[in-house]
């Protein structure tokens, strides 16, 4: 099971560890590293960026990125953001490991009715985009710094 920890990062399964905003790509390699291969990547603006694939589920994580408008004390150091989406086509049932955000598997039933148990939100820094088709499932969540 994976977990949306917002604000923090992502836990792994099989007790790899944390995901956690603001760790060297060294130490978020390392831990992906003991579920999946990992593969770098290349994601603009970034220093590193790299990406695994781990049960039907793909994930990147970059980091290390300078602030766009060149301000002193707004670049992200480490760990800034990571995204876990399904592989393959548009997802017709629930995803073979469990993705939870407080309590609610996000790819484990259709997007109305997680949208609907998540509430309104505000999740800071969770990033839910809507799926294609009305009944259809969430195909991704994105979590970064708030």
């Amino acid at each position: 099971m994976f977990e949306v920890l917002p604000r923090t990062g992502l836990a792994l399964p099989n007790r790899a560890g944390v995901l956690r905003f603001g760790m060297s790509g060294r130490a978020a390699r390392w831990a992906v590293a003991t579920l999946a291969d990992v593969r770098d990547t290349w994601v603009c603006g970034t220093g590193w960026a790299f990406t695994a694939r781990c049960e039907g589920l793909e994930l990147l994580a970059y980091g290390d990125c300078p602030d766009r408008l060149g301000r002193t004390g707004h670049d992200r150091h480490g760990l800034a953001a990571v995204h876990l989406g399904r592989c393959g086509p548009e997802p017709a049932g629930p995803s073979a490991v469990p993705v939870v955000l407080h309590g609610v598997d996000l790819f484990g039933y259709p997007a109305a009715e997680v949208l609907e148990a998540l509430g309104p939100g505000p999740h800071s820094g969770v990033s839910l985009p809507r799926p294609g088709p009305p009944a259809g499932y969430l195909r991704e969540v994105r979590l970064s710094i708030p």
